[in-house]
C-alpha cells in the first residue's frame, strides 16, 4: 500500500451551534472553504474535532455528512485509536469504511506501554485494517514517545502501515526515521510550527490545525517547499510564528475556533472540559490576521 496523504491535510474542527448541537451548515461551508483554498486531504474525528466529547451517534452522523460534502474530491483520513488494543481492533472490524481512504491511529495514551507494547499494538491493528494506516506519535498528549527504532521496525514489518503523523517535536528523532524508513513509508508533520523544517528534512505534508482557518496561506508555504523555493516559503513560515503559539496557548481547538469565529465562519462554542480562548489571546490573533491579509 502507498501513502496518499500528502501536502496540506486539515484536522477538521467540529462547529457547534450556540445550543451545543453540531452546526452542519457551518461544517459544510468550512469544508467547501478548505477544499477551495488548497486543502489536499481531510483528517476527521481526531483531537481537533473534539472527538472525545462526541457521542458515537454524532461520530457516525459526522462521518456520513463529511463524506457527502467531500464527494471524493480529496482523500479522507479518519481517526480510530485508543489505549485498549482489543477495542481498537474491534472498532476497525465493525466500522463501515466505505468512502474513507485511511485510518489515523494514536499511540496508546495514559497506560504508557513499552516500545514492545507499542509494536504489538500496531501489529494487531495492521493485521485487521482494510485500509492504509497512519500512526500518530504525540508524546505531549499520550505520555509515551514511540522511538525512531520502533517506528522503523513497524514500518518495515507491515506494508499497510504507510506513514506516521510525527508530533514529538524532536527533529533528531524525525531525521532518524527519514534516514531508516522503507520507501513506501512516509512522515507527515503533526505540528504546524515544525512543518517548515520537517518538509525540508523530507516530510511529505502536515495534518494541520491552522489549515482550518488559513488553508490558502499554509498550503502555499508547503507547495513552495515542494518546489524547492525555500526562501519564499520561509517568509510565510515566519509570518505564522506568533500565530502558532497563540493558537495553542489556551488549548486546541480553542484558538482555531476563535480565529474561525472572527472570520464569521463558526460560532465560538466548545464542549467542556474545553472552553473558549481568552479575550486577550483572541485580540492578538486578530491583529496578526489583519496584518497578514493586508
Amino acid at each position: 500500500m502507498k501513502n496518499i496523504f500528502r501536502g496540506l491535510g486539515v484536522a477538521l474542527v467540529t462547529p457547534f451551534a450556540t445550543n451545543g448541537d453540531i452546526d452542519y451548515k457551518a461544517l459544510e461551508n468550512l469544508v467547501e472553504y478548505q477544499l477551495n483554498n488548497g486543502a489536499d486531504f481531510l483528517c476527521i474525528l481526531a483531537t481537533t474535532g473534539e472527538t472525545p466529547c462526541l457521542s458515537s451517534e454524532e461520530k457516525k452522523e459526522l462521518t456520513t455528512f463529511i463524506k457527502s460534502v467531500v464527494k471524493g474530491r480529496v482523500p479522507i483520513l479518519k481517526y480510530c485509536g485508543g489505549n485498549y488494543t482489543a477495542a481498537v481492533v474491534e472498532e476497525i472490524k465493525e466500522s463501515d469504511w466505505q468512502g474513507i481512504d485511511g485510518i489515523l491511529s494514536i499511540c496508546p495514551y495514559y497506560n504508557k506501554p513499552s516500545q514492545e507494547g507499542l509494536y504489538q499494538h500496531f501489529k494487531a491493528i495492521a493485521e485487521v485494517s482494510p485500509l492504509p494506516v497512519v500512526m500518530y506519535n504525540v508524546p505531549g498528549r499520550t505520555g509515551v514517545n514511540m522511538t525512531a527504532e520502533t517506528t522503523v521496525r513497524i514500518a518495515t514489518d507491515f506494508s499497510n502501515i504507510v506513514g506516521i503523523k510525527e508530533a514529538s517535536g524532536d527533529l533528531e528523532q524525525i531525521d532518524e526515521i527519514m534516514k531508516r524508513k522503507p520507501n513506501n513509508f512516509e512522515v507527515i508533520s503533526g505540528d504546524d510550527a515544525l512543518t517548515f523544517p520537517m518538509i525540508v528534512s523530507g516530510a511529505v505534508g502536515v495534518i494541520s490545525v491552522i489549515g482550518n482557518a488559513l488553508p490558502k496561506e499554509f498550503s502555499r508555504m508547503i507547495r513552495l517547499e515542494f518546489n524547492g523555493e525555500f526562501e519564499a516559503a520561509r517568509k510565510i513560515h515566519h509570518q505564522f510564528t506568533e500565530l502558532y503559539k497563540l493558537l495553542f496557548v489556551d488549548g486546541n481547538p480553542a484558538g482555531c475556533k476563535a480565529l474561525l469565529s472572527d472570520m464569521g465562519m463558526i460560532e465560538n462554542v466548545l464542549r467542556l472540559p474545553l472552553i473558549p480562548t481568552r479575550i486577550e489571546t483572541k485580540q492578538k490573533m486578530n491583529e496578526i490576521l489583519k496584518g497578514m491579509r493586508h
